[in-house]
């Protein structure tokens, strides 16, 4: 597979990374979701190397890295990510995840809050329960040993040429890379771990909003959503919006999951404006929260909790 830039090793963490990197500028990470690679930013990283130095890796279990023998939780993906910046001589960037390279970056927030300057969020999970079927039924013990055989990378080229052609853009050469990948010993395995660490029959089970209090701070924060979105629903970018402030929510009426591959041009701009932006503000919480459940302003005062943080 062909990497876009710079190409890169970086032993990290008990594994090996593949990243690479074009453009100068500030320093803008960006982090591709589930069964992806770092390719689901070719049709951005040109316009945005421009103005930044993109920084792009192939998350462990996915791409060019290595598939270790791992817990592919969000804590330990966030960790990995962390080191290897620490690795490669990165204190601290522009962060940018799709799906579940949102999900990682948002566990960042949680784990190395210092090292985000500015978060973009695209189609992310950790928002919400609510989650494409597909997702959740990867989770049942059964699709254990599918998943973790050499038919993972098969089974991954149906899915996307039938259900998720969005996911890379609609491109067959696309798909017949990512399959390839996938055909490595372990894809199918990390696959599996990753989404059961935060997903089960009912939906998401790790979700921002179990831990937003424990953040003393919030980076500028934007959110980019397709209206059509049938993996993660634009429902929980409302209610984001509703619960923070300072937070920009753009949709895209077009687009499913993928708006940075459907709607390339116009997300370019939109992330270049949100990044740019000089008066752009901190996010902050609005809505405090008990374990996932929203603090109504009434039971607040009633029982004496903060604005700023729930007991």
């Amino acid at each position: 597979m062909p990497m876009i830039g710079s190409a890169r090793l970086t032993m990290v963490n008990d594994t090996t990374v593949a990243w690479s990197e074009l453009g100068s500028g500030p320093p803008l990470v960006l982090l591709h979701g589930l069964a992806d690679s770092h390719r689901t930013w070719r049709m951005v990283t040109p316009q945005l190397a421009r103005r930044f130095r993109v920084i792009m890796l192939d998350l462990p279990g996915h791409g060019l890295s290595a598939r270790p023998e791992a817990p592919y939780t969000l804590p330990w993906y966030a960790d990995t990510v962390a080191h290897w910046m620490d690795a490669i001589g990165l204190d601290r960037a522009h962060v940018c995840g799709h799906s579940y390279g949102g999900g990682i970056a948002q566990w960042m927030l949680l784990q190395h809050r210092r090292r985000i300057d500015r978060l973009a969020l695209t189609a992310t999970g950790g928002l919400g329960r609510e989650v494409g079927a597909v997702l959740r039924l990867a989770t049942l013990p059964l699709a254990g040993p599918v998943l973790h055989s050499p038919l993972f990378g098969a089974v991954s080229k149906l899915v996307m040429q039938w259900g998720f052609r969005a996911l890379v853009g609609g491109d067959d050469q696309e798909i017949d890379r990512l399959a390839r990948l996938n055909e490595a010993p372990n894809s199918g395995l990390a696959f599996h771990r990753t989404v059961s660490g935060c997903i089960g029959l009912r939906g998401q089970h790790v979700q921002t909003w179990q831990h937003i209090d424990k953040l003393d701070s919030l980076p500028p924060l934007a959110l980019f959503w397709g209206a059509q979105d049938t993996l993660i629903p634009v429902s929980h970018a409302h209610e984001a919006a509703r619960r923070l402030g300072n937070v920009t929510v753009t949709v895209y009426p077009d687009c499913g999951h993928s708006p940075h591959l459907e709607a390339h041009e116009r997300f370019v701009g939109d992330l270049l404006q949100f990044l740019e932006d000089e008066e752009r503000q901190p996010a902050h919480v609005l809505a405090p929260t008990v374990g996932n459940r929203v603090v109504p302003a009434e039971r607040r005062a009633a029982k004496g909790i903060s604005s700023a943080k729930a007991a």
